[in-house]
């Protein structure tokens, strides 16, 4: 299998993905809040949406575009600051607007413009804003790598970071060896929670590949990445992942059946873990970036459930952020989750780097260092490790600390 390779780059490194950014001044005057991700071929698309019963109306569209079998989509338009979620008709309106403006303006179908919305429920959006933001969006759109990074950055609502990921690796062409990339965005700081996905993420490939195997993968990679972060406990309404390839690699076609999906599995599995943790790591009023890693545990799923049971302990987030040793919240957490087990042989450790620390072992603390415990916790990333001894499995969930920030972000959230 061909090498991995991370590049700067995010949504544009693939060949034929443009994008732009505007002030459109959707909620908000003088910041930008829309984005554009074009692609110059019409490309197949895969998509996950979130489980709430609550779903906003681009969700609702976009939905219903990638399930078609024979429809393709060129184009992603993303507005921030307003959710378009619990609109009614005039939501769903709005989602048609704006393709058909986007379609206009770019000179495609309609049905091939996919839309995304972040921000304030309930309120609607301004239909001659979004157009007005359409328009100038098909104008401005480039590529290269500062068109990706605008566009990433206009999506932000409370995120402190824009979130941007690239990777290239080989794959056999009908000439000789063809260079694939794959490249992403998204955004994503609060109402971040386990369920699919709790977040708007875009990630766009020039890779040839069959549409049902690239539905099965991204389905498959959501499962380990996106569906295993948490900031706060909250499914957002919004929930969107969209994977769209062009095919302009040149690279022989992917499918299930010939068995050439590795690399590009992979590709997809290291971007949707990179921009998974960003996210966690950038939660609302958020410190620390929390890993949490179940090992040896009997299955799989019993590793996923116990992994993420510990970054959304809340007790156990605030003990981070306080960088309080307080392991017995973290065993609680462990012990409401669900899974049987044995505390008596369970191993607790806290980590950063190389740097590991046995705290919990035969059933009661281990003999260490509250000052050696406490610079652990001090640094931007900490490791918890949790080892059942039970049966071979792993899995691994990231979360973040709870601070007083978080509060006050989301106290005066709407004003």
């Amino acid at each position: 299998m061909s090498e991995i390779t991370i590049i700067e780059g995010g949504v544009t490194a693939a060949k034929g993905f443009e994008a732009a950014s505007t002030a459109a001044g959707i909620k908000y005057e003088g910041r930008t809040d829309m984005a554009l991700v074009y692609s110059t071929a019409p490309c197949t698309a895969a998509g996950t949406f979130t489980s709430n019963v609550v779903k906003a109306a681009p969700v609702i569209w976009d939905r219903d575009i990638v399930r078609k079998t024979d429809g393709t989509v060129q184009a992603v338009v993303v507005n921030s600051g307003i959710a378009n979620a619990c609109t009614g008709e005039e939501g769903m309106s709005i989602c048609r607007a704006t393709a058909e403006a986007a379609g206009k303006a770019l000179g495609i179908p309609a049905r091939s413009v996919l839309v995304g919305s972040t921000g304030v429920i309930g309120m609607q959006i301004p239909v001659d804003k979004i157009t007005k933001g359409v328009r100038a969006l098909a104008a401005a759109k480039a590529s290269g790598a500062d068109a990706g990074t605008a566009a990433a950055r206009a999506i932000m609502t409370t995120d402190t970071v824009s979130k941007e990921a690239a990777v290239t690796f080989e794959m056999e062409g009908e000439g000789g060896m063809v260079k694939v990339t794959v490249g992403g965005m998204s955004k994503g700081s609060g109402m971040i929670h386990p369920n699919m996905c709790t977040m708007l993420a875009y990630i766009t490939t020039d890779a040839d590949i069959d549409k049902d195997y690239l539905q099965e993968l991204v389905s498959e990679t959501v499962d380990t990445t996106f569906n295993m972060i948490s900031v706060d406990g909250d499914t957002s309404t919004n929930d969107t992942l969209l994977v769209l390839a062009n095919g302009l690699a040149g690279n022989r076609k992917i499918t299930k059946e010939s068995g050439n999906g590795e690399a590009f599995r992979q590709a997809l599995v290291t971007i949707s873990t990179t921009l998974a943790k960003m996210m966690a790591g950038d939660g609302e009023g958020a410190t620390k970036l929390i890993e949490s890693t179940v090992l040896h545990a009997d299955t799989q799923e019993h590793a996923k459930v116990l992994a993420k049971s510990v970054i959304c302990s809340n007790l156990t987030k605030a003990a981070i952020f306080g960088r309080d040793a307080n392991w017995g919240r973290i065993l609680c957490a462990l012990g409401y989750a669900g899974v049987d087990f044995d505390p008596d042989k369970v191993d607790l450790y806290f980590a950063a780097g190389d740097h590991k620390l046995l705290i919990f072992t035969n059933g009661a603390a281990a003999d260490y260092s509250e000052e050696e415990a406490k610079e652990l916790l001090s640094g931007t990333e900490v490791d918890i490790i949790s080892d059942l001894h039970m049966g071979e499995e792993s899995a691994t969930a990231w979360g973040c600390d709870l601070t007083y920030d978080y509060v006050k972000i989301n106290a005066d959230y709407r004003s």
